[in-house]
């Protein structure tokens, strides 16, 4: 796919679900990548000593996910200027979220997209939020 233009993207337009298997290895390796040795996010025994039932993934791993979700819909040439998100209920190795996604808003200076982007596991919510891209023009691509 070589990506989108600004003026083939609709509001109310909804991004492809991308399902997202979470492995201990995703969690526990992503965590460690970004430097985040909080011991939730890689011994399981410490996790649970602290009340969780598990390791679950970190802030920044979300945030890079989400960033991915966006950035595969919106193809190559798209420039991602703003996530803000809000984490719900964790990510637990053994579950899979399922990131969704809907185009929110147009804003022609800039060519920018808004999308709101919502992340689901088996226990609800994961993660909400919103993600500013901008995207190239008609014939740029």
């Amino acid at each position: 796919m070589n990506g989108r233009t600004y003026d083939e993207v609709s509001v109310g337009e909804e991004l492809p679900a991308l399902p997202i298997p979470l492995t201990r290895t995703l969690i526990v390796a992503t965590a460690i990548a970004g430097r985040d040795y909080q011991d939730v996010h890689h011994d399981p025994g410490l996790a649970v000593e602290r009340g969780s039932k598990d390791v679950f993934m970190n802030i920044l791993t979300t945030n890079g996910l989400v960033d991915r979700y966006v950035t595969e819909w919106a193809g190559p040439s798209a420039v991602v200027t703003a996530i803000k998100i809000r984490l719900g209920v964790p990510n637990y190795p053994g579950d899979t979220m399922t990131l969704t996604g809907t185009v929110t808003a147009k804003h022609d200076e800039g060519r920018r997209v808004e999308i709101a982007v919502r992340g689901e596991n088996g226990l609800g919510a994961h993660v909400t939020g919103t993600a500013v891209v901008r995207l190239p023009g008609k014939g740029a691509i």
